[in-house]
């Protein structure tokens, strides 16, 4: 009987902090378990959920290196330069496709930040990309930031 106690009180926390971790995220696709055709979740949809998670919810756990109000930037793990930070906004947007006119602050809160690391970086010769939705290895509208 206590055990039983002890499991039902360890889902209910469980149940409350994911609630509270992914109450500011936006919806995405239902975790199905077999044969789920399109409505599965897939790496890259993880990948953008766990980022809304951090990023709104948790976000002392990320190694942000530059931080504005709308927009937080962290140095790539594979960098493709000398210098290669990835821009992420402060609000859950899946991809460039789903940008809606409330989130312009956001987006270009992110090319401003991008600005100031470039001054900060001392590049000129760089480049600043976004994938498309199909390209996206993580589900969350993000820039690159690229200087050989």
């Amino acid at each position: 009987m206590r055990s039983a106690l002890w499991l039902l009180a360890a889902v209910s926390v469980g149940i409350v902090i994911g609630g509270y971790l992914f109450s500011s995220t936006i919806p995405r696709s239902f975790l199905a378990v077999s044969n789920c055709g399109q409505s599965c979740y897939k790496p890259n949809d993880i990948a953008g959920l766990l980022a809304s998670v951090g990023i709104h919810s948790l976000p002392a756990i990320i190694p942000t290196e530059h931080e504005s109000i709308e927009c937080l930037a962290i140095k790539h793990p594979k960098p493709e330069g000398r210098v290669h930070f990835v821009l992420f906004p402060k609000r859950d947007i899946r991809n460039i496709m789903e940008i809606q006119p409330e989130d312009a602050p956001y987006v270009l809160g992110c090319f401003a930040l991008a600005r100031q690391i470039a001054q900060a970086e001392n590049v000129l010769n760089y480049r600043l990309l976004t994938n498309g939705p199909a390209l996206q290895h993580v589900t969350y509208l993000h820039f690159h930031l690229i200087a050989k």
